[in-house]
């Protein structure tokens, strides 16, 4: 089984739009009201696919209330902890050309006695389970080493643990030496101070994460693909989508796809590509199940250095 920890869930409204122009009225196309946030978007996805998972997660006034029924009208398998604030509200804007724009709440502070009842909710339902993935943006006032903290209690605990996180808090994190991280193009040049525009930029900035804790380091690079960095060893993958909607939880669905492979090597880069790939053609955050699911476009292959990738992708 596979533990998810959201430390700062949300609602997410995502609209279909023709084009963004500011200042205008536009109308519509569809709009979607899904959970969000990274942990759930990854429990949405197991469960998709019938890969046993249990999110962990905290919830406040009406907005909570609401991400709870969402959850179970899904069928999570969930602990929801109720907590003093409110949790957040997150709009997203999609364009036809796969374009999106993020409008992202803060969220709410978590108290330390809050923090520490999630992780004994995680550590009480660890018995079964084989990973716990803690990700996401930290909510306001939460120490800037609580992902380290969490590591640490977990790794204790016999579990292998995924942190997927950014900036300040990725970088804590990797002391306390965590088996999988899974930043994106933009978290890696950040938390290395390494400009990224070729494949070799990208092996060498995750190879500096690894010097600094991680064990194994997943890259999820947009329309580029994704490289692994395992050991000694450096897996590239591509997986095109034809008709890009969404690429909200795309990065979400990756690492469940590769945590559901077994979380090793070229064959588990592939099936989070083939998921990263599917929930890209979905509208809004909506996760992808095996009728979804092609894998015949996945490429993996020994990465080029010299292999640009897309400018400001």
């Amino acid at each position: 089984m596979i533990l998810t920890l959201t430390l700062n869930p949300s609602l997410d409204r995502s609209i279909e739009v023709g084009s963004l122009t500011r200042g205008a009225v536009i109308r519509a196309a569809a709009a979607h009201l899904d959970p969000g946030g990274k942990g759930v978007n990854v429990s949405r996805a197991l469960l998709a696919n019938q890969v046993r998972s249990r999110a962990v997660i905290p919830f406040g006034g009406a907005e909570g209330q609401q991400l709870v029924t969402l959850l179970a009208a899904e069928g999570i398998d969930m602990i929801s902890v109720p907590v003093a604030g409110t949790t957040r509200s997150n709009i997203t804007l999609a364009e036809p050309d796969g374009t999106v724009t993020k409008i992202n709440e803060p969220g709410t502070a978590l108290t330390a006695a809050e923090l520490d009842t999630l992780a004994s909710a995680v550590l009480d339902a660890a018995g079964s389970a084989d990973w716990v993935v803690a990700s996401g943006s930290l909510p306001p006032g939460v120490p800037v080493d609580v992902y380290a903290v969490l590591c640490e209690r977990f790794a204790g605990a016999g579990i292998q643990v995924a942190v997927d996180t950014s900036g300040p808090a990725l970088v804590s994190a990797l002391a306390a030496g965590p088996t999988l991280v899974k930043p994106n193009r933009e978290e890696l040049a950040e938390a290395t101070g390494t400009p990224i525009t070729h494949v070799g930029d990208v092996i060498g900035a995750a190879g500096k994460l690894r010097a600094m804790g991680a064990r194994s380091v997943l890259t999820s690079l947009g329309a580029d693909g994704a490289l692994l960095i395992e050991g000694d060893q450096v897996w590239f993958g591509t997986s095109p989508v034809e008709e890009p909607r969404s690429s909200v939880g795309a990065g979400d669905a990756m690492l469940a796809g590769f945590l559901a492979a077994g979380a090793r090597g070229e064959s588990a880069l592939a099936e989070g590509l083939a998921w990263a790939s599917a929930a890209v053609g979905l509208p809004g955050s909506r996760m992808p199940g095996p009728a979804d699911i092609d894998r015949t476009a996945v490429r993996i292959r020994t990465p080029d250095p010299a292999l640009p990738l897309t400018p400001g992708g």
